[in-house]
């Protein structure tokens, strides 16, 4: 019998992805046809013009083809061929060879390293997986807490879909919690409560609670008074953390800062919530998309459970090795005084100034729009404004048809989530100053008209 979409899992068939849904693909039909697209639509820095930073290339340049070593020495800063050469003898048999399942301890030793001094606990590297960027890491944790049917995860909402896609995929339950979009879209106990007791009531088993911070979509930094509640109602509900913290270095505000789950727990002494925290090198300012590199950090893990997540790690061999070396370059970056510093910072730094920037403006345009309400963005690559809708028209329509009539291209807010009765999309600050400029005044023109 030939495959057809009647043979299919049902679950795979009600799996949705909205970042690359249906407005993207009309999209790119547009864009065959000649027409200029901004696609606002997804975190992909190096589409959106980013230059990807030297040192990581030229690292991974050597790593790839250690040839190049002695020529080298007249292109490449003498401390960039040392890291190639160094990482390249941790493998021990170059990047064409499978490493751990857990990948090379050479490079979960600089992750320790780097968790260590950013938040002044110990990290063991054992228990630090390297993934194929942290979409892999949150698959993985989530295949080992479901289960069953009944067995439920809470998520955000607004939240990344790519927890709703694989909660449906494996066949859990999604427990929806609303952030307080009136409040810098904070967690409330209240809500954590309420979401935690209706799911109960219809026979749902909650395991764990996924908190995205800094956010995606709702471009908020969480403080930590705020992190120190969700330890503690994680705790009273024996629920495990997943902390999807892949935005860490994007954080605009002065007054905020990224903390960690993990220094938050240390710090209350808290030892019996189980945690997993996720981190990317597609994100913050390297943008490495492409490389898929990434890893997952397990605390407060019973042995056995963790034998059972190496296990299921290991039947896909290893992460893929240049994805690895681009994790060790996010955690390992160019000493002070070294060759390399200079040309590091200044590119680091000109990177995260011009998405402060972004931000502001974006931000700053919206709310000047009649009939849009957007937030701070604080931190994150995203903003998620609130739009005011003309009566019966939906905010996938709305989307679609902004695309078609400006050849923007944004999510709409049904694809994350959004309280009922409300309408959103969600845009990205990734595209370059000027044209952020010109998204603005396309949307606001478009928006005065929209019937």
């Amino acid at each position: 019998m030939p495959l057809t979409l009647s043979s299919l899992s049902k679950a795979v068939i009600e799996t949705e992805y909205a970042v690359r849904g249906p407005i993207v693909a009309r999209a790119q039909e547009l864009e065959k046809q000649g027409k200029e697209i901004i696609y606002c639509n997804i975190g992909n820095p190096q589409a959106l013009e980013q230059k990807p930073l030297t040192y990581l290339r030229q690292v991974l340049a050597l790593c790839e083809y250690p040839e190049l070593m002695e020529q080298a020495k007249n292109l490449f800063p003498e401390d960039t061929i040392a890291t190639a050469q160094n990482i390249l003898k941790g493998t021990k048999h170059g990047l064409g060879a499978y490493s751990e399942s857990k990948g090379v301890r050479y490079i979960r030793e600089a992750v320790a390293e780097f968790i260590q001094k950013r938040d002044g606990i110990p990290a063991d590297p054992d228990a630090i997986f390297l993934t194929d960027g942290a979409s892999k890491g949150v698959q993985a944790a989530l295949r080992m807490l479901i289960s069953g049917p009944q067995d439920g995860i809470m998520v955000p909402i607004p939240q990344y879909p790519l927890y709703s896609a694989t909660i449906t995929l494996y066949e859990g339950k999604q427990v929806n919690y609303y952030l307080d979009e009136h409040n810098n879209w904070k967690l409330s106990r209240q809500m954590l409560e309420e979401s935690i007791a209706e799911a109960r009531r219809f026979g749902v088993t909650v395991k764990a609670i996924v908190v995205i911070n800094p956010g995606n979509p709702s471009g908020a930094v969480l403080d930590e008074e705020n992190i120190k509640m969700i330890v503690q109602f994680a705790k009273e509900h024996d629920l495990t953390i997943l902390a999807d913290e892949v935005y860490q270095e994007n954080v605009y505000a002065p007054s905020m800062k990224f903390v960690s789950f993990a220094r938050v727990m240390a710090q209350m002494n808290v030892h019996d919530v189980a945690l997993f925290s996720f981190h990317s090198t597609s994100k913050g300012f390297l943008g490495e998309c492409g490389h898929r590199g990434g890893y997952f950090e397990i605390r407060n893990i019973d042995p056995e459970v963790a034998a059972q997540l190496l296990k299921l790690q290991s039947v896909s061999l290893c992460s893929n090795l240049p994805g690895q070396v681009a994790v060790y370059c996010m955690v390992k970056p160019p000493l002070p005084g070294s060759p390399s510093y200079a040309r590091y910072e200044q590119e680091k730094q000109a990177i995260l100034s011009e998405l402060g920037k972004r931000a502001k403006i974006l931000a700053d345009g919206l709310n000047a729009i009649p009939g849009i309400v957007c937030n701070e963005v604080t931190g994150a690559m995203y903003a998620f404004p609130r739009i005011e809708l003309p009566p019966g028209k939906t905010d996938t329509e709305y989307c679609m048809a902004l695309l078609e009539a400006t050849g923007i291209c944004v999510v709409p807010g049904s694809g994350f989530g959004q309280i009922p009765g409300t309408a959103h999309f969600r845009t990205t600050i990734l595209p370059p100053t000027n044209k952020i400029e010109l998204v603005i005044q396309r949307i606001a023109e478009f928006h005065k008209n929209y019937k």
